[in-house]
């Protein structure tokens, strides 16, 4: 609505139709692209909360260029110059915004008379208030629509503007007749008489409620992912510490016994996949028994994070014991299947349980659905025949088998968990492994061959974690 404050300066040189037609064009263009942005991002997981983020700004977007069209609508009805119907071609209807008419409604205007105590309403006001025609409020009664919370904004912006002569701009909260809360941005400004006296306020009202909906939902969308993320990280950074204190520190070559014939020169490393989120149930271990002879294992539980990580201390601790307690592998393999399958969080794994006996050079082993041992001997390399055995937790009452092979000084027996070998992890398989077979027979540490593990399978851009452990029969 016009202002009388105005009425004796001249008029500002409006923009010419066309000017304002291709805006319009391109603010339409552009939200149609957000708009298919959006309706593509619905497609993927509903749960990532990244995807939500980015749906809720998309929305956001939509909302705000919805606004510009909107102004930019108002801009050209008031220019002078043809109509679209009056330009479009013979036999040929000028196209509709199917928006035109909401838009518009979210737009309303009003004036306050102080002098006659009149309030002057457009249509479009009493539709945003929720009012029939011809019931606009007062000034005085205006806050009683408000949230409580409100009307002290209000009121300020309604004081301001009467009392200081200052320009309203500000925005609040009513409550409509059928129960519905709607958030107006409310600009104006006084209009002064002849002797410089307010005479009367007008003021435009925006129902802004979608706009704030969506600017709330990118907040809360914002602070859903910093919160995951840092709950990612927290629960990373624990994986890690709890797995670095179950799994052996070495810093070097772990020679068992420390002397004598047959002693086990043994190195092992754990390989971190690409995502550094991916920290899973990978273990390996190596330990002298009370009777001499030497337990080494690894194995990987189902699942990443916290949860694979305490199961793999929960199932390495049960491990441990009873090695301890002279339990064979095969048994053992038995015995560690029935704790996964009473645990209070069941999970599957597999395992590789072997026990090396000096005196006799005999290698005892049992596994449980895990890659087979691989022995390097002569500069060649053969997977051990395995005997039978299923994943743990996979079914009750299992029964797991034993083998035995002996081993000879020089020997590299090397135990690893299935994402060392996985295909499709740069391409390496068992044969990548075997390669290494030449390098095995010249190294003369343990470490030596682990080194060479690690550079040919250790790339950052692996899709799995996993663990290597090499043992080496010293002459």
């Amino acid at each position: 609505m016009p202002s009388p404050l105005f009425a004796d300066r001249p008029a500002p040189q409006l923009p010419a139709h066309d000017a304002v037609d291709d805006l319009i064009h391109r603010t339409r263009r552009l939200r149609g692209d957000v708009d298919a942005v959006r309706r593509d991002a619905v497609m993927f997981d509903e749960d990532d909360p990244q995807l939500r983020w980015q749906r809720a700004l998309c929305e956001l977007a939509v909302h705000h260029l919805d606004t510009l069209d909107e102004h930019l609508g108002q801009l050209r009805a008031g220019l002078p110059g043809p109509r679209a119907e009056d330009t479009a071609s013979e036999g040929e209807e000028a196209p509709e915004d199917p928006r035109a008419g909401s838009l518009l409604s979210r737009v309303g205007s009003a004036e306050w008379n102080l002098l006659t105590d009149e309030s002057s309403w457009s249509e479009e006001l009493y539709e945003i208030f929720g009012r029939p025609l011809g019931s606009a409020l007062s000034l005085d009664d205006l806050p009683s629509v408000l949230l409580p919370e409100d009307q002290p904004v209000l009121t300020a912006m309604v004081t301001g503007c009467l009392v200081d002569g200052r320009p309203m701009d500000g925005e609040f909260r009513i409550m409509r007749p059928d129960g519905g809360t709607r958030t107006l941005h409310m600009t104006g400004e006084p209009v002064l008489d002849t002797e410089g006296c307010t005479a009367s306020m007008w003021a435009v009202l925006r129902d802004v409620s979608e706009l704030r909906r969506s600017e709330q939902a990118v907040t809360r969308s914002r602070a859903s992912v910093q919160r995951e993320e840092h709950i990612e990280r927290t629960e990373r950074r624990m994986a890690v510490e709890l797995q670095e204190t179950v799994l052996p520190p070495w810093r070097g070559s772990l020679r068992l016994p420390p002397q004598g014939p047959g002693a086990l020169d043994i190195a092992a490393h754990y390989l971190p996949s690409a995502s550094s989120g991916l920290i899973g149930g990978d273990w390996y271990d190596a330990m002298e028994l009370p009777d001499g002879r030497t337990l080494l294992t690894v194995g990987d539980l189902t699942g990443h994070g916290i949860p694979a990580t305490s199961a793999m201390v929960m199932l390495l601790g049960a491990l441990r014991g009873m090695a301890v307690a002279g339990i064979e592998p095969g048994a053992l393999m038995g015995h560690l299947n029935q704790v996964l399958e009473t645990s209070i969080q069941p999970a599957l794994g597999s395992a590789l349980c072997c026990r090396f006996d000096p005196g006799t050079s005999v290698l005892s082993w049992a596994q449980a659905g895990h890659p087979a041992p691989v022995l390097f001997r002569g500069g060649a390399g053969r997977i051990l025949p395995p005997p039978d055995g299923i994943l743990l937790g996979a079914a009750p009452q299992a029964v797991f088998e034993q083998d035995e092979v002996r081993l000879f000084p020089g020997d590299v027996l090397v135990l690893h968990t299935d994402g060392l070998t996985r295909r499709g992890d740069r391409g390496a398989g068992p044969e990548a492994l075997f390669a290494l077979a030449s390098r095995f027979a010249e190294a003369r540490t343990a470490q030596e061959c682990v080194r060479g593990v690690v550079e040919e399978f250790g790339g950052t851009e692996r899709l799995d974690d996993a663990c290597v452990l090499v043992a080496r029969i010293g002459a």
